[in-house]
């Protein structure tokens, strides 16, 4: 017998519309932020609007996580724990989190997951967590599928988390403190103010421009659709997608083609099962250059490699649709293989590098007439459709619909009839209809199943209609709708009596954290957080960088590399930088931030000047 490891696809949600649409386009879990301390200050949501989704998710054993991944202040801690008892009390499945002082409060049996924020990159830590108690942790994305499956293997009880699709954070989650430092905005504590999406300039030591106006620390978006397998078998458990501040339209799109993407492996792959029930049913073809995209990496998957950065640009440019052919009056001749609509956005690079764009007011076949002024553009400059006309109108439409199968079974009994619902997942419901028996002029089990199957309205469909009755009794359609209806409702009220809450105790441990001391790194920001540090080994704790910022502190720390992006790595290019260290960014407002490389590390940091 193949043993099975259950699957999840884990989709964003920034409001309830999007995680219903999430759940509803095939996620089997839905992350959303609390209304307060969640890592993103701008996706807060109601108690009222979370327990909604909850109700939702919770039909299709679909799980709903909540974010409370900031680190607190010692003032914060109460009223956090009086949110998170609320948070378990509306059926809230885990909490996201990343302050070790939250391990001191009083908190209800509700699993907590180890948010990315944590710096879950080495076996130790991920060990250490484990036996926390933490019941899934999100690993950090720069980790190639080398470290993922040592890390698996360390820990082969504890899901493992992965992002697989969105915008990458340069500096590793969690260690980034130079939004604090530049604009008062803690990234620990939900207000980033991406920093790393600016552009500057790159100097070396004599004040040689080395690259001019670039978004030098901006990356691509990731995609790991086409190693999802891979993935698997490293040991992921669940598959992340990033965008908690994304419109429905995204989460539709992504959501769907993962969801696509990952049947198709469970129907060759019998080990691995989705972790939540329903088949989903499109109105659309989900792609992924449809939706917001800086163009696509798998990042550090298989150790380093060159196309990570999006130096150009930090906006979407989409899908790519051709080139310039020609320019004549007031159109522009396309060469391409996809066909532009009415009302498409348009975007190019031009010969500074810059992204341009331009609406699209008709389109006559290869022809496009730009709407307003006739831009300045090169021939053979490569087009991207930011904006597809048709497809957003698609995406504002219903555009799924997600059915659980159910059988449905008519019988008689001694006082008239019963109708039996049996659903996917075993769940039952029997429901009686008191009626004297009356023999039928003409067959009846065709109109039995008509009337019986008119699940249109409800979250079933049938799957099958078995009629067993010993005569042709005639039952009116009336009664027939109210005693469907009748089964719907309490079959509905079975699966959400029978959902399987997970209930989670966090225990009391006192087995050492992997290191001894602790830096602002740590990012300690109450006592309750230090004394749990304490209690685990840690001799010295230092301040979160929000409390006391070190003079001498490190702002970022990056795998993604200048050095290794110029060609000029000393490990892994044979040709030398002609430019004089330290290199510096300089933004446009005049601030100076010296770069250090450490090869040991295959880390690059940034510091103030």
């Amino acid at each position: 017998m193949i043993k099975q490891r259950k699957i999840e696809l884990l989709a964003p949600a920034k409001n309830l519309e999007c995680g219903i649409a999430a759940i509803d386009h095939g996620a089997d879990a839905v992350y959303i932020g609390a209304p307060r301390f969640g890592a993103r200050v701008a996706a807060g949501n109601s108690l009222e609007d979370i327990a909604a989704l909850v109700q939702h998710a919770h039909l299709y054993k679909a799980r709903i996580y909540v974010t409370l991944n900031t680190i607190l202040t010692d003032e914060e801690l109460p009223e956090t724990e009086k949110l998170i008892w609320e948070l378990y009390r509306i059926g809230v499945d885990a909490l996201i989190v990343q302050d070790m002082g939250l391990l001191s409060l009083n908190l209800p049996p509700i699993p907590l997951h180890a948010s990315t924020q944590m710096d879950n990159r080495h076996v130790e830590k991920v060990k250490f967590l484990a036996e926390a108690g933490f019941k899934q942790v999100v690993l950090a994305r720069e980790l190639s599928l080398e470290q993922i499956r040592k890390i698996h293997e360390a820990v082969p009880n504890t899901p493992l988390e992965i992002f697989v699709h969105g915008a990458l954070c340069v500096s590793y989650s969690g260690q980034c403190y130079v939004s604090q430092h530049c604009f008062g905005r803690s990234a620990n504590r939900g207000a980033c103010a991406q920093f790393c999406r600016l552009a500057f300039d790159l100097v070396d030591a004599d004040g040689k421009v080395i690259a001019k106006d670039k978004h030098l620390l901006s990356l691509k978006d990731l995609n790991q659709s086409e190693e999802l397998e891979k993935l698997l078998d490293a040991g992921a458990s669940s598959f992340k997608i990033e965008g908690r501040l994304k419109d429905v339209a995204y989460v539709k799109n992504v959501t769907a083609y993962y969801r696509k993407r990952l049947d198709e492996i469970f129907k060759r792959r019998r080990e691995y099962i989705r972790a939540s029930s329903g088949t989903v049913k499109l109105t659309f073809k989900p792609q992924l250059d449809k939706s917001f995209t800086r163009g696509f990496t798998n990042y550090f998957l298989y150790e380093r490699n060159k196309d990570i950065f999006s130096f150009d640009t930090p906006k979407s440019l989409g899908e790519e649709m051709g080139y310039v052919k020609e320019i004549r009056g007031n159109y522009i001749i396309v060469a391409g293989v996809k066909p532009f609509n009415n009302g498409d956005g348009v975007c190019y690079l031009d010969e500074r590098g810059k992204l341009k764009g331009l609406r699209i007011n008709r389109v006559e076949n290869n022809k496009l007439f730009p709407a307003g002024e006739m831009p300045r553009i090169k021939q053979r400059t490569v087009l991207y459709r930011n904006f597809d006309q048709e497809f957003e109108k698609l995406m504002q439409r219903e555009s799924a619909e997600r059915k659980l199968r159910v059988v449905l079974r008519l019988e008689e009994n001694n006082f008239g009839f019963t109708l039996t619902l049996t659903d996917e997942d075993d769940y039952q419901a029997s429901v009686v209809l008191e009626s004297a028996k009356e023999l039928a002029r003409t067959s009846q089990e065709e109109n039995l199943k008509k009337q019986l199957g008119k699940l249109g309205n409800t979250p079933f469909e049938a799957e099958r209609i078995d009629i067993a009755l010993s005569n042709q009794w005639f039952i009116p359609s009336s009664l027939l709708a109210d005693l469907r209806r009748q089964g719907v409702e309490k079959l509905l009220q079975t699966r959400r009596i029978g959902y399987p809450q997970e209930v989670a105790v966090m225990p009391k441990t006192r087995h050492p954290f992997p290191v001894s001391e602790l830096t602002y790194l740590g990012n300690v920001m109450n006592n309750a957080a230090a004394e749990f540090y304490r209690n685990h080994g840690v001799n010295r704790i230092a301040p979160a960088f929000e409390k006391t910022p070190p003079a001498d502190a490190a702002l970022m720390f990056c795998k993604h590399c200048l050095r290794y992006s110029m060609g000029w790595c000393p490990v892994r290019h044979q040709e030398k930088s002609p430019y004089k260290e330290p290199y510096y960014l300089v933004s446009s407002d005049g601030k100076r931030f010296r770069l250090a490389f450490d090869c040991k590390q295959c880390q690059m940091k940034v510091y103030r000047d």
